[in-house]
């Protein structure tokens, strides 16, 4: 595995995730939202943002974390393995607010400068909704662009600790 992708709902845990298998495998770790976003969360237009994700797919060898459903056809024919944050939306909420306090005065290390961590209703409403509207189109999309992709899916925190220790002891 050189090209590994993890993408889930927001508060999931992929950037943990992600942090930790480029870690352990000793690969280049990608935040997409670190190449999406410019200063003042102002988005990458659809031209130059594409370009980019095209030129960070074709890597040879990443650990990739985000969602970004535009850019799915560009991301998963190139990976190896799609990893699926898929914890439950009250906890991903709970994370997702936890992480607002903490961050509050600092940048998070995934996150562009000049993008401090925010939470709105539109956010915790994306955040319940993902599993219902989401993951359904991150599944379409592995079918459409990438069928033989293996998914492992990680439905709970002990899922992921026991995924991440077999990762380790291969």
């Amino acid at each position: 595995m050189r090209r590994i992708l993890i993408a889930g709902s927001p508060g999931a845990g992929k950037s943990t995730l992600a942090r930790e298998v480029a870690r352990r495998l000793d690969l280049p770790l990608i935040h997409l939202d670190r190449h999406y976003w410019r200063a003042g969360w102002v988005p990458s237009d659809d031209a130059s943002g594409r370009a980019t994700v095209a030129d960070l797919a074709a890597r040879p060898a990443w650990v990739m974390d985000g969602n970004y459903g535009g850019t799915l056809d560009l991301r998963l024919p190139h990976a190896d393995l799609l990893v699926l944050c898929d914890l439950p939306r009250q906890l991903c909420l709970f994370r997702v607010l936890r992480r607002r306090w903490a961050y509050r005065a600092a940048g998070r290390a995934d996150l562009p400068p000049g993008c401090p961590e925010r939470v709105d209703l539109q956010f915790l409403r994306y955040v319940w909704r993902y599993p219902r509207q989401s993951r359904p189109w991150l599944l379409r999309g592995v079918r459409t662009w990438a069928p033989e992709l293996p998914v492992v899916r990680l439905r709970t925190r002990a899922e992921v600790r026991c995924w991440l220790a077999a990762l380790s002891h291969p």
